[in-house]
């Protein structure tokens, strides 16, 4: 075999045992070099020098726009690949822009009790669909059933939420001085963009559409290229419901910018501290920990990853959570047993252990998991990680300090109130926090020090539809859910109504 010849079937064998381009060779009949790439439709031998030329070089990402050749989505808990997604092009995401500006007048100018009906039959769909749609959410993300369950069921809670207020989003009369009075009249942005996560891709998908269609906005989604599966759902479920085409579209592209984006709101990253003094209840406490790390494997943006523990009950803390800890089982996310489910896909698992790799270098004791546990028969090309716990963590640590995004809870001692706060608030993030006590003074004193949008007593990551979510200073801009996101999706005109003479002082002589 010539030279040549060794080294195109050298890396012909990578891309195909490589999970990283699995999937992703257009096959061809003779000479298999000639094999083009899913994604930018170049040759293999084109991609010789640069082998993850996807993640990489400006022709490729320029190509990458185009609906031509589509990117494969993996299983997490298989590692195997699920289905093709079509990017969408700058063409397909005009079409969608286009079709939301044209369907705008006509939603829009449907009454709040209207498009309200719609959102409420929307969340009855999806309640009566609950399984089917939950295992999709399985497929997609790689978590245990019962999860996708929970997020599921959350999304109908939101439809049928703002299915209720969309009646009730109206605007004010304010009555004047001398019979004059003013309209407040409370209007639809327009064509909304929304981008999407992979850990929750409905739920956060929903979070967004539903406030934006009650206030009568047309809606252009582009979720995750990790998971864009259940955000074709929803349209389904959607236009079911009687929503009328163009109002809801999803797009897949692979980059987007901020060109031209008049308002934003963000939900970003956190690196959340749970605060457990002397008092509180210890099994409620450890209780809450595990929610707050190891839910999604530890793929939350709003985790307590930072566990503040009293020195004085540290060590039973730290004993009853690592038993807890251990007794979660890893394994197959449809079986109803399973707690822990996979890992989105290789490269982020590999990240979260890294971060592991390097609490051990800097001096921290790993109490327990942080490792690939490897699964048999369909599961084995799936990333499983033990869930895991840090004992004698220092705040300078790189674990501490950066999101991991990933099942690892950091265990920190402290001796005072006041020292805790400080050390809590030392963060670029300001997404959530948790304190614990049975000291009602103190949980309030505690509570509103901790510099977080979204502020727990004595539970941890419960997100009712009814309250507003979102951080501070890093984590993010604006707030979704609740009241409050009514005014990140409408803007007012005020109408002043004079119902006498025009009063000018003495500008007007007669």
């Amino acid at each position: 075999m010539s030279e040549g010849k060794k080294y195109n079937q050298r890396y012909r064998t990578i891309w195909e045992k490589d999970n990283r381009f699995k999937g992703w060779l257009q096959p061809v009949e003779g000479d298999k070099t000639q094999a083009r790439c899913r994604v930018c439709g170049t040759t293999l031998k084109a991609h010789l020098r640069s082998i993850i030329g996807h993640n990489d070089g400006k022709k490729h990402k320029k190509n990458m726009t185009s609906s031509r050749y589509p990117p494969v989505v993996t299983e997490p808990a298989t590692g195997q690949v699920m289905c093709e997604v079509p990017i969408s092009g700058p063409t397909e995401v005009d079409r969608a822009v286009a079709s939301a500006k044209n369907v705008f007048s006509t939603w829009s100018k449907l009454s709040g009790r209207e498009r309200g009906q719609k959102l409420l039959e929307a969340g009855r769909i999806i309640r009566e669909n609950l399984e089917n749609i939950s295992s999709l959410e399985v497929r997609d993300t790689g978590k245990p059933i019962w999860e996708a369950r929970v997020d599921i069921a959350s999304c109908a809670d939101a439809l049928e939420y703002y299915g209720g207020l969309a009646p009730a989003i109206v605007g004010q009369y304010v009555p004047l001085n001398g019979g004059s009075f003013a309209m407040v009249q409370r209007e639809p942005l327009g064509v909304i963009g929304g981008i999407g996560a992979w850990n929750f891709p409905m739920q956060t998908c929903v979070w967004k559409a539903a406030p934006a269609l009650a206030c009568g906005n047309t809606f252009v989604y582009k979720p995750s290229q990790f998971t864009p599966i259940t955000a074709v759902t929803l349209s389904e479920v959607l236009t079911q419901a009687g929503v009328p085409p163009g109002v809801f579209n999803v797009i897949q592209v692979m980059a987007a910018g901020a060109k031209g984006i008049k308002s934003v709101t963000l939900e970003l990253g956190g690196k959340s501290p749970i605060i457990i003094f002397e008092d509180a209840d210890m099994k409620n406490a450890v209780k809450a920990t595990l929610m707050a790390n190891f839910l999604s494997q530890g793929q939350v943006c709003s985790n307590g990853t930072r566990v503040f523990v009293h020195r004085s009950i540290a060590s039973e803390f730290i004993k009853q959570l690592v038993g807890a800890t251990e007794k979660l089982k890893i394994g197959d996310p449809f079986a109803e047993d399973t707690t822990v489910g996979a890992t989105i896909h290789e490269d982020h698992a590999k990240k979260v252990l890294s971060y592991i790799a390097s609490a051990r270098k800097e001096g921290a004791t790993i109490l327990c998991g942080g490792e690939r546990v490897m699964q048999q028969g369909k599961l084995a090309g799936g990333w499983y990680l033990s869930p895991s716990v840090i004992g004698n963590c220092q705040d300078h640590m790189k674990v501490v300090k950066e999101e991991v995004f990933g099942s690892v809870a950091s265990v920190l001692e402290f001796d005072s109130e006041e020292e805790v706060v400080k050390r809590a608030n030392d963060t670029d993030f300001g997404l959530a926090g948790a304190v614990f006590t049975k000291d009602i003074q103190r949980g309030h004193r505690v509570a509103n020090a901790i510099e977080a949008g979204m502020v727990w007593i004595n539970t941890f990551n419960l997100y009712p539809t009814e309250i507003p979510f979102g951080g501070y200073k890093h984590s993010g801009i604006g707030r979704e859910n609740g009241l409050t996101v009514v005014d990140y999706f409408t803007q007012t005109r005020t109408v002043y109504v004079e119902m006498g003479d025009v009063d000018c002082g003495p500008l007007y002589q007669d």
